[in-house]
């Protein structure tokens, strides 16, 4: 099942929107904002975003300007038919097609269709990795589960989610405004010890020696890393 986000800042439209969606067999992640949206993308493999031209704070051509700086996932602008300006600003800055409001169900379901197939079957992109095995360590996004050595490890879902981002991307550290940031969805502020508490927790679970970790790494006065440990 491809992931697809849905951004505009009328509550309505991402409903409908939804529902035409999930109709044709996809997931929807909504938001309802420029900056809600990189946040979802930042903490969710999506496969194509429809992204609102007209939104307040940032608008469409401000988030896909952020967006195209880390990733070509596909992106559909959600217009009206004056924003005539708007559509070819959109593509000029990345954006791969637009839908006009109101939409016509079929048409956008096949558009959504016609950007997916590029992307994904003719060499675009992959669909991102939905499991990850570092040592002893397996995290399958799908099942939900983590196994260490092959048995099930209890995680709450803090933990999980914070489990995922760092196996997501190994060697790569990350600042506990950060994790929380991507975990949490919120903005931090004096969050260190929050996510302290979390990372204290995981390597009670997943470390042989939790007070000397194989797997997760403190890079002092700069956060966390995921490695894997030598036996």
């Amino acid at each position: 099942m491809y992931n697809i986000l849905v951004c505009d800042d009328e509550r309505d439209i991402v409903s409908a929107l939804t529902i035409y969606l999930t109709t044709g067999g996809y997931q929807v992640f909504p938001a309802y904002s420029g900056p809600e949206a990189l946040r979802v993308l930042e903490t969710t493999d999506i496969h194509l975003v429809l992204l609102d031209v007209m939104m307040p704070a940032m608008d469409g051509i401000a988030c896909l300007a952020r967006l195209r700086e880390t990733s070509n996932v596909p992106v559909i602008l959600l217009t009206a038919k004056s924003e005539d300006t708007d559509k070819i600003l959109g593509l000029n800055a990345g954006a791969d097609d637009y839908v006009t409001k109101p939409f016509n169900p079929v048409e956008l379901l096949a558009r959504v269709k016609s950007q997916l197939r590029r992307y994904l079957q003719l060499g675009g992109g992959q669909v991102a990795p939905t499991a990850w095995t570092i040592g002893g360590i397996t995290l399958d996004d799908r099942a939900k589960s983590v196994t260490l050595d092959g048995e099930p490890v209890s995680l709450t879902p803090r933990e999980y989610e914070i489990l995922k981002l760092l196996m997501g991307a190994p060697g790569t550290v990350f600042s506990p405004k950060r994790i929380y940031r991507l975990v949490w969805g919120e903005e931090p502020f004096g969050v260190e010890n929050a996510v302290a508490v979390h990372i204290r927790h995981l390597r009670e679970k997943l470390e042989i020696d939790p007070s000397d970790p194989r797997y997760i790494k403190v890079v002092w006065g700069q956060g966390y890393k995921m490695e894997e440990g030598k036996p």
